[in-house]
């Protein structure tokens, strides 16, 4: 046929429901009143434009008539089917809503042959990762009967066995042996009797991790041409496998020289010992990363001189010679500008104050920028207690055009208060608890309608009352305050105190008899203590010998009156007076304080008695005194000292250990009437007993009863060690 000319008048598709027919017309690419050659290229441009479009399975254009040099087209299209649903066979729930976010299959979807191909491969894939070896997949397409165009898809599956990991062989491995390369590999393990199958079932996606961790490892010890050369897994039996690795070992790199440019701040002699890596050194690139950049301690060059401001800082490291085993490196420094604080803000927090939170920060507008005191910040918020620890974020937006940068603190706040309420009827009384402890109170909103939501809160006080009962025989009640921040400008803390508590024994006054007057007859079993008392104290946080040091000084007065109560001291009847002052001072550099990772707990605490009772009233000889007359007014001196160590044992800081040591020591101030009965300690059990009747000391040792390791009378001198591994679950 002679190619011929003609206009085309006119342009209808035939075949299509679903689908714009201008829009099917526009992207063919073919417009009423132009010029085409029949049979030519504009034709066969037309189909290849629709059916790139992958929405039909034919495409024709036709002419419809030709009226002189007048044509008119009709474009016939075949639509493909969509899916309209689909079903998985022979796999489990979980293993489903997996697949589904991988297929992403959807109703509506256009099904075409590269769709069913990535189908099956994509839900084989998934099932070999897991150890699969042998997965087979079957995807099956009927017609949707209950929808026009549209087909049903079911994809059956077929597991098979869950390989295991027989034997693990490499080769070519002379510098680490190989039991020391199948250890890197976390998760792909050989069987063993002794493992009982755990750990050794093959998965190809682990597998792919676990051969860099073992080039990395290569790379720790300086081979960094290190490679594994060849790696093949091949069927054992039915239901395991063999690896063998080859690896190329490859030299071991030293460092030749090392050399500084750019650095106008710092010497190169200061950078060589933050550095801490010199000439004849081997060439470990993770440790080489860790001084530069990523040095959890903060000893790294990046942190010298962000943490004095130049947060523009970049160093770029760079081989400026590889020669045999040697590394020539150079450090290219770029220094830029100090950046100070602009604005610092806050976000995320729903209750708390942002008073509260930006007097407890480190960083301060106009204040150079620095990277410690960012972390410093960070802890602070999370040992507070008001915000998720995990959820702590901070975001630097930095602004090089004027060299400042703003500070926004990411926070989420938590549940800080705590209700506790317990109740009961029992030996004919009520039994019971109640206690309120609010972390994140304010006094100052006491007074305003709209705090009580349901309480005044955000300002940081801690408001604790408590009340608890078991009838007759025991009635504790106390309440505290404490003001973190007196004044609101420096971290001094106000803290007031009072309580009172009564224990008894067969507490009726009197029993059911009468004399031969007529009289009721005393109860001589009656045994009582009652303790009243109070304290103030206020507490400062220092700067020398460092920030993360507080002191804390209590004035207080406890008041004891015993009645025939001798089964827990040795002095059972009369009242005692105890005025004292207590002094404290510690250190505590944890990272949070419901599961810490790092850091230390140190404290030093002296309390004595303050009126010397003796010397007031001329008792020389205490031999001649009762027991009334001797602790009338307790005389004691009584020192404790404890310190704990966190230290993280893994790379994710999960597994921790955690080192302490307590020490304790009670004096009396005469040697003749030796050391009180009280304020002793005693030894033993969970430490949560809250039996803290007359000021002793409970040190909890588990794997024994409360108190069990003490003479009843309690111990005037405790030490105890322990060292114990953490891990979350």
């Amino acid at each position: 046929m002679t190619p011929k000319e003609y206009t085309i008048a006119g342009i209808v598709v035939d075949g299509i429901r679903n689908l714009d027919h201008n829009l099917i017309i526009q992207k063919s690419d073919l417009q009423r009143g132009a010029k085409i050659t029949v049979p030519g290229e504009e034709i066969s441009s037309a189909i290849r434009n629709l059916w790139n479009e992958n929405l039909f399975s034919d495409v024709q254009i036709l002419a419809d008539k030709i009226v002189g040099g007048d044509i008119f087209l009709v474009i016939k299209l075949q639509e493909r089917e969509r899916l309209s649903r689909y079903s998985f066979k022979g796999v489990s729930k979980s293993e489903g809503d997996n697949l589904r976010e991988d297929l992403d299959l959807f109703s509506g979807k256009i099904v075409t042959d590269d769709l069913l191909l990535r189908v099956r491969q994509t839900t084989k894939n998934y099932f070999v990762g897991k150890g699969f070896l042998h997965c087979a997949v079957d995807v099956v397409v009927a017609k949707d009967t209950l929808v026009n165009n549209s087909v049903m898809m079911k994809i059956n599956i077929a597991k098979g066995n869950k390989f295991k990991i027989n034997a693990i062989t490499i080769t070519g491995n002379n510098a680490l042996a190989s039991s020391k390369l199948k250890r890197q590999m976390k998760d792909t393990k050989e069987k063993k009797w002794y493992k009982l199958g755990l750990g050794s079932k093959f998965q190809y996606s682990t597998f792919k991790s676990d051969k860099q961790k073992i080039i990395d490892k290569y790379h720790e010890l300086s081979y960094r041409d290190a490679q594994i050369t060849f790696d093949t897994v091949y069927n054992f039996d039915e239901n395991s496998v063999n690896i063998d690795l080859t690896i190329d070992e490859g030299s071991k790199y030293y460092i030749r020289s090392i050399k500084w440019s750019g650095n106008l701040k710092y010497t190169s002699g200061q950078l060589d010992t933050v550095l801490g890596i010199k000439a004849g050194d081997e060439y470990n690139q993770a440790t080489l990363d860790a001084r530069l950049y990523m040095n959890p301690n903060g000893n790294d060059v990046s942190s010298l001189y962000m943490d004095d401001g130049y947060l523009f800082f970049q160093i770029t490291p760079i081989e400026k010679s590889v020669t045999n085993d040697s590394v020539d490196l150079e450090f290219r420094i770029y220094e830029g500008k100090q950046a100070r604080i602009k604005n610092i803000t806050i976000k995320g927090n729903t209750k708390t104050s942002d008073h509260v939170i930006l007097r407890d920060m480190y960083t301060h507008p106009g204040d150079l920028f620095s990277r410690d005191a960012i972390i410093r910040t960070q802890r602070q918020l999370a040992q507070n207690g008001y915000f998720d620890p995990e959820k702590l974020g901070v975001n630097p937006n930095p602004n090089p055009t004027d060299g400042t940068v703003d500070i926004e603190y990411v926070v989420e706040e938590r549940p800080s208060d705590q209700i506790e309420l317990s109740g009961g009827w029992g030996n004919g009384s009520i039994v019971g608890t109640l206690g309120v402890s609010f972390n994140n109170f304010s006094m100052r909103k006491i007074f305003k309608k709209d705090s009580w939501s349901p309480l005044p809160a955000g300002d940081g006080q801690r408001l604790s009352i408590r009340a608890q009962s078991n009838g007759y025989f025991f009635q504790s009640y106390n309440m505290s305050f404490t003001e973190p921040w007196l004044g609101g400008k420096k971290p001094n803390s106000l803290s007031v105190s009072v309580y009172h508590s009564l224990q008894a024994y067969d507490r009726k006054y009197y029993t059911d008899s009468t004399d031969s007057d007529g009289n009721r007859v005393e109860n001589l079993d009656r045994r009582v203590i009652k303790i009243t008392g109070a304290s103030i104290g206020l507490g400062k946080r220092l700067k020398w010998p460092d920030d993360y040091f507080s002191v804390y000084y209590e004035l207080g007065y406890q008041y004891y009156e015993l009645n025939n109560f001798g089964n827990v001291f040795s002095f059972s009847d009369g009242y005692v007076n105890n005025p004292y002052v207590q002094w404290n001072i510690s250190r505590n550099s944890i990272d949070q304080p419901l599961y810490p990772r790092n850091g230390s707990s140190i404290s030093l605490t002296l309390k004595s008695s303050v009126y010397p009772y003796s010397r007031v009233n001329g008792f020389d000889n205490h031999s001649d005194l009762d027991d009334q007359q001797k602790y009338k007014f307790l005389q004691y001196n009584k020192i404790k000292f404890t310190t704990s160590w966190f230290t993280s044992l893994s790379k994710d800081k999960k597994l921790v250990l955690n080192a302490r040591m307590g020490f304790g020591l009670l004096n009396g101030w005469n040697r003749d009437l030796g050391a009180p009965p009280f304020e002793r300690f005693y030894l033993g059990g969970s430490g949560l007993s809250g039996f803290n009747l007359d000021g002793r000391e409970i040190i909890a040792l588990r794997g024994y009863d409360d108190q069990t390791l003490s003479t009843t009378t309690g111990d005037r001198l405790i030490s105890k060690y322990t060292m114990e591994l953490r891990y979350p679950l």
